[in-house]
């Protein structure tokens, strides 16, 4: 695993956006130039992505050395999304994100990342034919659910999970519809997936049926297949009516 990286900047736009304690005039004579910004992010990703075709969005720990087996496991996830003619859409940074993008590549496909600006250097790795950067979080994470027929999700930490609850959500309250999600590395989900079911379910916050919004599995075919079977589905207008073999709800 690699170190955590060095902080460069005391601010950036999303902390200055959020600051609370900015005098009222801040406010009223940033805001709205802000709103601009905004839209402008959200502008040039529509702009950079409406053609992109198919795509799924991989997820991952940045953190992650290319010696670690999970970097194999995202690279061939990578490969075979672009083997089965879908996009690759990662964060665009180092760790699971590159080696995903690596793979679309290795596949023939397209591989896109949208980077962040953080208070520390991570940049953008060299595995991408379409690199955006953004300011804020809020309008990455539209392009990363827009764009998608569906995500991938490997061993990540805050981020990684910020990015699935997002999704969850979003199918979850309808917002999203026939939109997989599947969590590669049972080992690593199976604990968050029986708190969810011990603790959630039995306080009664959420239903025993949310469990089914997310698939596990250990396999990287596996977990392609679960997207392509979706897609299928969704075109076909048919329902699904039990998991893949070797997939877990």
């Amino acid at each position: 695993m690699s170190a955590r990286p060095q902080r460069l900047s005391p601010s950036t736009y999303d902390q200055r956006l959020l600051d609370t304690r900015a005098p009222r005039a801040d406010w009223i004579a940033a805001d709205p130039w802000r709103v601009l910004r905004i839209q402008a992010e959200f502008v040039e990703g529509f702009g950079a992505l409406a053609e992109l075709g198919p795509a799924v969005s991989v997820f991952g720990s940045a953190r992650t050395s290319s010696e670690h087996p999970n970097y194999a496991l995202a690279r061939e996830v990578g490969q075979l999304l672009a083997e089965s003619g879908y996009a690759v859409i990662t964060g665009g940074g180092p760790g699971l994100m590159e080696a995903a993008n690596r793979g679309a590549l290795d596949g023939g496909g397209r591989s896109v990342g949208l980077g962040i600006e953080l208070p520390f250097e991570q940049g953008l790795n060299q595995y991408l034919d379409v690199a955006i950067n953004f300011r804020y979080f809020f309008a990455r994470k539209t392009m990363f659910v827009k764009y998608a027929h569906g995500f991938i999700v490997l061993p990540g930490g805050f981020g990684t999970l910020d990015e699935l609850f997002e999704a969850l959500t979003l199918v979850q309250t309808g917002k999203i519809t026939e939109f997989p999600i599947v969590l590669l590395g049972s080992s690593y989900w199976s604990g968050l997936l029986e708190w969810a079911a011990s603790e959630m379910v039995d306080a009664g916050t959420i239903s025993p049926e949310d469990l089914n919004l997310v698939r596990v599995t250990d396999s990287p075919e596996q977990a392609v297949a679960a997207i392509v079977t979706a897609d299928q589905e969704r075109n076909n207008g048919g329902e699904r009516e039990g998991p893949e073999d070797g997939l877990v709800w």
